[in-house]
């Protein structure tokens, strides 16, 4: 939130929109300000009062900058349907889905971003070393400290605030997580508001139900917008150089759960959702993944139709439908997936951050079509490529699961550790049984 530390990455968007801001840039750093953090958390000391009001200064004057990508990439629903040529129509006859699937989903979800909790923020390099050092590549089972030699350790130490819970020796139910949390509350918005809840209702949610302190990045910009009395969708523009990052795309996945076999009305509902927070890629995060999974929901597809459905909402000619048609392609022409992450980072890991969802869509496309609906592929996939590892093995497990169809089909030594039981902070849902969380679930995919 310190706007010293925003600039840095609002230049760096600046320079992948191709907007000029050199000018800019220069200033800032003449005047003694640095570079984004490298990894998370704000930076030490804070700015001076001198450089953190600059700083403030130029946040506005860089939002002013025209991108000359703007025309391909725009935010409003009525825009993003007029680019898309093969929108998809609404379903002559929806299929119903069923609790089974859905708690499969919940299980999926929860499996995979478990599995990529202790390895996120660590480089690709550490993620291959710890899984190797104990055999366990490429990953088939959770990521363990046992046998790992204690000096790759010191090099790359586990994520501090989730390896007591989500390592093999230590899982005990599912742990509170953001990529949890999220569709929790959009469960708890549909409960409250049906289907044509608005921007603001959500907003309302948030204030009243979602503690400050388990936002991040462009939902925590957008939630301290809130605050000082902004109204979405500024919220998602205003000081908030992480409106194209993954946040929303992780808050997709109940719309598409509710809408089988309705891609275009899952999208929309993603969309009222994504923009309190996102704009343009960030938006069609949000709207890809829950098209896709209505289409899995379905269960009339498999997973190349549904990433194929995903594609179907999204600008053709937005660097996220790039994103995603380059994972789908390089997943096809490569026998090893180690090579078609090697390729991918290649392209995106020298710029953009690891949050930033255009590498993570390409990942999460990649990982999906490689894996070809296998469960222990998708997530292991998914995690094994880096970047946000809980994130993209919480979608990609939400989508195999769904396509598995039921809990049973799901391997028991991901879903066991589970032991029916979510912990988080959202009011009414913590401890609850994924059994439970799937009826809940399914009453808000029957109501009409």
């Amino acid at each position: 939130m310190q706007p010293e530390d925003l600039v840095g990455h609002e230049l760096r968007q600046a320079a992948q929109d191709g907007r000029d801001a050199r000018e800019i840039e220069e200033r800032w750093y003449a005047a003694g300000g640095s570079p984004a953090p490298d990894r998370a958390g704000a930076s030490e000391p804070p700015a001076p009062p001198r450089l953190r009001a600059l700083a403030a200064q130029l946040l506005d004057e860089l939002a002013l900058l025209e991108s000359p990508l703007a025309a391909d990439e725009p935010t409003g629903l009525d825009a993003v349907v007029a680019a898309c040529p093969q929108w998809p129509g609404p379903p002559e006859a929806a299929p119903v889905i069923g609790r089974d699937r859905l708690h499969a989903a919940w299980l999926g979800r929860a499996a995979g971003c478990l599995l990529g909790k202790p390895v996120e923020k660590l480089p690709l390099s550490g993620i291959r070393a710890l899984a190797r050092a104990t055999g366990n590549w490429p990953l088939t089972t959770w990521f363990t400290s046992h046998g790992v030699p204690a000096e790759l350790l010191a090099s790359h130490p586990w994520n501090r605030r989730s390896a007591p819970t989500s390592l093999a020796e230590n899982i005990d139910g599912m742990p509170e997580d953001d990529d949890l949390n999220y569709p929790l509350l959009t469960l708890l918005l549909l409960q409250r508001n049906g289907r044509s809840f608005t921007t603001a209702d959500l907003a309302r949610l948030w204030l009243d139900e979602l503690p400050a302190g388990r936002t991040f990045t462009a939902e925590r910009i957008a939630y301290g917008n809130l605050l000082a009395g902004v109204e979405p969708p500024e919220t998602a523009r205003r000081r908030n150089p992480f409106r194209e990052w993954i946040g929303a795309q992780i808050r997709a996945d109940v719309h598409g759960w509710t809408h089988p076999g309705d891609p275009a009305g899952a999208a929309a509902q993603a969309h009222r959702d994504a923009v309190l927070t996102h704009t343009g890629n960030g938006v069609y995060g949000a709207m890809f993944t829950a098209a896709a999974l209505a289409v899995a929901a379905g269960g009339e597809s498999d997973v190349h139709g549904c990433l194929a459905a995903g594609l179907r909402v999204v600008p053709p000619h937005s660097r996220y439908a790039r994103a995603v048609r380059l994972g789908i392609e390089t997943a096809r022409g490569e026998g090893e997936f180690d090579a078609v992450v090697d390729r991918l980072h290649a392209v995106y890991a020298d710029t953009h951050h690891w949050v930033h969802v255009l590498p993570n869509a390409a990942l999460l496309a990649a990982a999906l079509t490689h894996a070809d609906g296998d469960f222990t592929r998708s997530i292991g996939n998914a995690v094994s490529g880096g970047w946000d590892t809980d994130s993209n093995g919480a979608t990609a497990g939400s989508l195999a699961g769904l396509l598995a169809g039921t809990p049973d089909t799901l391997p028991a030594h991901w879903t066991a550790p589970l032991k029916n039981r979510l912990a988080t902070s959202v009011p009414g849902f913590d401890r609850a049984g994924f059994d439970t969380l799937a009826a809940l679930t399914h009453q808000e995919a029957l109501r009409p």
